[in-house]
């Protein structure tokens, strides 16, 4: 077990993710913009489960659309690199039911916990040594997790299907979120318990 936990410790600092301050800076920049656009709030979280606070897929969906293209020109001049791991089915069902069900309970994304950490919140505290807790568990039982994660689909990629057409993909397929986020009309999430305080 020891062996497994030091190996995915060296896996991740022979990782070529550039220099431990890059990675603080990123990684600073990341949480003010989670703490300015307030997506580490319980009550954004549960608007969106109920429908009735549409930031959260706003913000998602534009996310991923720009990132998708900076990304893209990242890999084509080299300063980034990728690996697509492999789609397991049985593994996505099971892990995707787990992160529904963690994210409806604790009303934050896994992103959002160390920052509502920084803020003092004890319920993102719970969630962020749960969360250890659970990597740790996975880490030890996963000979015996990995004979239920099948089949194995191979790494599929979207742009893989248009091989000629990588650039014009990602293009076609951010364009789209961004419409689509423009498109969802902005509702913010008004707790009732505010109204009965005051």
């Amino acid at each position: 077990m020891i062996d497994r936990i030091e190996h995915m410790f060296s896996v991740v600092a022979n990782g070529a993710h550039g220099s431990v301050w890059t990675v603080l800076f990123i990684g600073f920049v990341f949480g003010a913009i989670i703490l300015y656009s307030r997506l580490d709030k319980f009550e954004k979280m549960a608007g969106f489960m109920i429908f009735e606070d549409t930031l959260v897929p706003r913000m998602a969906m534009t996310t991923v659309a720009l990132s998708s293209i900076g990304f893209y020109f990242m890999v084509q001049s080299g300063y980034a690199t990728f690996d697509i791991k492999p789609t397991l089915l049985g593994g996505l069902v099971i892990g995707g039911i787990l992160f529904g069900m963690g994210l409806v309970i604790l009303g934050k994304c896994p992103s959002a916990f160390f920052v509502s950490v920084s803020e003092g919140r004890v319920d993102a505290l719970v969630g962020v040594i749960g969360g250890m807790f659970g990597g740790l568990v996975f880490t030890i039982a996963y000979p015996w997790i990995e004979k239920i994660m099948g089949p194995d689909l191979g790494k599929i990629r979207v742009p893989d299907f248009f091989a000629e057409h990588g650039l014009l993909t990602v293009v076609i397929f951010s364009t789209v979120l961004l419409i689509v986020a423009f498109l969802i009309p902005t509702i913010d999430y008004k707790d009732p318990a505010d109204f009965k305080e005051k």
